[in-house]
């Protein structure tokens, strides 16, 4: 489908086929089309172009309330009048369910996010934690077809939503409802995510799995969004010297690895053309001393995050981080060795950032 705006494509040729029970999430920078993506399956817009197919039925002239699907927003949007029982029961009631079977999907939810002790409180004495799961229970006493979740934990702190994403993937599988979800969170993505459509400009990217995408990135876009810290990349030509296939980056050369190189070597025209080499932090091999292969760097800075360090090193016009141990010592200013050749880099098209290798 396409989506336009007056001038402002938003959405272009996107084409993805969701499975049933599957978590889709839908990921990428703000601005990308990803959250005006999800309103055209929600019927909120309508597409310029193309169908939208729920279990097999296009339902491009569906109203919103008949295409079955449950929508669970940033913003909580509880009524604040009503109690949490009310709250989660309101869907229901709108739609004229018989008040007994009201009453067992509310509680069968309840129980589900295991708020049932909540049920009398209002929305002002809960916490953010509780409201965002209230939110969930109005959608799950729904029993849609779809889930259609839009950056439903970004009003949490840090250590909260790391507990309620992990909830939810296992609510998820256990319910069995398909569901699109929201982010730009890159670790929301890859911890929920079934498979990953990664969007930019109103395009997708990539569609894969979260361990295909971070092994196997398309493209450079994708390779640099996915992972923290993100993928280092560096401009140089490709040439050989001693029969061996290199990375030259002017002050300093990368002599590429035996499996990239060959693979390299079966792409016509290549060889003596600017890339961007691209190769993870976990991939960087870091020493204090000088080691054989290791290029002699400048440390710029080090980031501990407890049982590890990134270390982040200046080599030529270029800034690496290599992934060290807790022990590594290393202070900004001195001297360290990195060795930049791994079966695991990536080599990327300079012009159209597609991925060669």
């Amino acid at each position: 489908m396409t989506k336009v705006f007056g001038e402002v494509v938003a959405i272009k040729d996107v084409n993805i086929d969701i499975a049933d029970g599957e978590f889709l999430v839908l990921l990428g920078p703000s601005g990308c089309g990803k959250t005006t993506a999800l309103r055209v399956v929600a019927g909120l817009e309508k597409p310029t172009t193309g169908n939208v197919y729920i279990g097999g039925m296009l339902v491009n002239d569906v109203h919103p309330k008949d295409r079955d699907v449950a929508m669970v927003f940033q913003s909580y949007a509880l009524y604040p009048h009503m109690n949490v029982y009310t709250n989660m029961a309101f869907p229901l009631q709108m739609r004229r369910y018989p008040k007994q079977e009201i009453d067992e999907r509310v509680r069968r939810a309840a129980e589900l996010l295991e708020i049932s002790e909540l049920l009398k409180r209002r929305p002002k004495e809960l916490s953010g934690g509780q409201r965002q799961r209230v939110a969930l229970g109005r959608a799950i006493v729904r029993d849609p077809k779809v889930f259609l979740m839009d950056e439903p934990l970004s009003n949490l702190d840090a250590k909260l939503r790391v507990q309620t994403r992990i909830e939810l993937k296992n609510l998820q599988k256990r319910i069995g409802t398909t569901t699109i979800y929201v982010t730009h969170d890159q670790a929301e993505a890859m911890t929920l995510a079934d498979r990953v459509a990664i969007m930019k400009e109103g395009e997708v990217q990539q569609v894969d799995p979260p361990t295909q995408v971070y092994a196997s990135p398309a493209n450079r876009f994708v390779a640099g969004f996915i992972g923290s810290p993100a993928m280092n990349f560096i401009e140089g030509t490709l040439v050989t010297r001693k029969a061996r296939l290199m990375l030259d980056a002017g002050e300093f050369i990368v002599p590429i690895d035996t499996s990239l190189a060959e693979a390299i070597g079966r792409l016509e025209g290549y060889e003596g053309k600017t890339v961007t080499y691209g190769i993870r932090s976990e991939d960087v091999a870091v020493g204090s001393s000088p080691f054989d292969g290791g290029v002699e760097v400048s440390v710029f800075g080090t980031e501990l995050m407890g049982s590890e360090q990134f270390v982040h090193a200046r080599v030529g016009k270029s800034l690496v981080v290599a992934r060290a141990p807790m022990t590594f010592r290393v202070s900004i200013g001195d001297r360290a060795w990195i060795n930049l050749t791994s079966s695991n880099a990536h080599v990327f098209d300079a012009k159209t950032g597609r991925a060669l290798v």
